[in-house]
């Protein structure tokens, strides 16, 4: 190689990087026209040599002098040429997947994100139809948004573009491609952890129609997409392949209720709220921290399980205040659509939760007892601590509010199927006293109607009850 010629301090040729670039600008033009070619005279597929030429570049890329070599040679402008002709799925992910690699480092994160029409041509990618490209897509704006110095450039410019709301919507009602839905996931969870008002926008949206992607060329409308079912359908798509992706989606549901329009947009749907509670249910009761698994697993899911919880949380504060309302103005009772409210089971698992996090305490305790640890290590544990008191408190709130709702038939059967006992019921009274005095005392009450025996062996143990 010729003196002079290495990339910045790597041992890339520049001479051989520019005339791959000079190729790329020749791919685009028509006249260029290769046999591989659409009707239009434009390439659809890549010939051999140029693919494995291109993916060089792309792996090399994410070295920060070759991406500052590619900025310098207007790089982007020549893939925006390529996004504008380039009839070639494959041509445009490995460009998107450059500029995504580009993109990571600061500088030119700031100058990629400044332009206006490469920031436009880039959200209508996510148009595309071609699954790679929209992964590529993804990534490069999660990288973007994950810079605070340009994330609100493009979380304005997300706003300004209803149709993102639409092509997001018609990713998660439709991929079943999960790297792409959890990618895209987190792109929704880091946007609506932004900026609340985009989120209410997203939320409210679905009345006002925009063009989405055309499948096959029609320029059919799209349907009417709601936030909510289209977060659950992803959910659903990744909860068995990917944990990760699981936590991304339960997160963001639990960021939309932090806004009462969410909540509603949850309770509201046409089902009034039940395929969302019963897949949260589900998970709760027949997948998470489970009666065989070790307590420990509490450690491992506790965002995923604080996310859930606060969901059901919300949702059922919501549904028992509408019941009551309902009530009191009908002196009625009427159908129950309140599906969850007496709920064993989801009791159970509750109790499960924190009778798991007491065996993590003390494991933990006896851990520290064994070995003075590093100051690090100290602030991994404090961190740790923190994430379990949230989900602690979460879990607490829950349940003081489904025990408040019991009645007499629902304790006989939570007696019956073994979700209430001496254990349990210690454990539950445990956490919940003396914060959540007024509801165990309300529970003790109908308990002590339903099982004499259980009510008077918790009382020795716990004489705040005592009448």
């Amino acid at each position: 190689e010729e003196e002079g010629d290495a990339v910045g301090n790597t041992v890339y040729s520049k001479h051989w990087l520019f005339s791959i670039l000079t190729r790329l600008i020749e791919v685009i033009s028509p006249e260029n026209a290769e046999p591989t070619v659409s009707p239009g005279g434009i390439q659809t597929e890549l010939d051999e040599e140029m693919e494995n030429d291109i993916c060089k570049v792309w792996d090399m890329s994410m070295d920060e002098d070759v991406a500052l070599f590619l900025q310098e040679f207007n790089a982007p402008d020549i893939f925006m040429g390529v996004f504008a002709k380039s009839k070639c799925p494959r041509l445009t992910e490995i460009c998107v997947g450059i500029l995504g690699n580009m993109a990571c480092f600061q500088d030119i994160c700031m100058s990629i994100s400044k332009d206006e029409n490469l920031g436009q041509v880039l959200l209508q990618r996510l148009c595309d139809s071609d699954s790679p490209t929209l992964l590529e897509t993804s990534r490069l704006l999660l990288t973007c948004l994950s810079q605070p110095e340009v994330a609100n450039v493009w979380v304005e410019r997300i706003r300004e573009n209803p149709s993102v709301y639409d092509c997001v919507c018609f990713i998660m009602s439709s991929s079943t491609n999960v790297e792409l839905l959890v990618k895209v996931g987190e792109v929704v969870d880091k946007l609506f952890d932004l900026d609340e008002e985009l989120m209410l926008n997203w939320i409210k949206n679905g009345t006002c129609r925009s063009v989405g992607p055309s499948v096959d060329d029609s320029p059919e409308e799209l349907p009417d997409f709601k936030i909510v079912p289209c977060i659950l359908e992803a959910a659903k798509q990744v909860r068995s392949d990917n944990p990760e992706g699981l936590d991304v989606y339960m997160h963001i549901l639990q960021l939309l209720t932090t806004v009462d329009e969410g909540i509603q947009a949850i309770v509201q749907a046409p089902d009034g709220g039940k395929e969302t509670w019963s897949l949260l249910y589900d998970l709760v009761c027949h997948e998470l921290c489970q009666p065989d698994d070790p307590p420990i697993i509490v450690q491992e899911q506790k965002t995923v399980l604080a996310s859930i919880l606060s969901v059901l949380s919300a949702m059922f504060a919501s549904q028992t205040e509408q019941e009551y309302t309902k009530l009191r103005k009908s002196n009625v009772q009427l159908p129950f659509s309140c599906y969850f409210i007496l709920d064993m089971p989801l009791i159970g698992s509750l109790i499960r939760i924190l009778q798991y996090m007491e065996g993590c305490g003390r494991r933990s305790a006896d851990n520290s007892k064994e070995s003075e640890q590093e100051e690090a290590g100290r602030a991994d544990i404090n961190e740790e601590d923190f994430h379990l008191k949230i989900l602690k408190d979460i879990c607490c709130e829950l349940l003081s509010n489904m025990l408040q709702e019991l009645t007499k038939e629902n304790t006989l059967e939570g007696l019956h199927q073994g979700h209430l006992n001496e254990q349990t019921c210690s454990c539950a009274f445990q956490n919940l006293l003396p914060l959540y005095f007024a509801s165990v005392e309300s529970f003790f009450e109908v308990l002590r109607e339903a099982d004499q025996t259980l009510a008077d062996n918790l009382e020795k143990r716990f004489p705040s009850l005592k009448v």
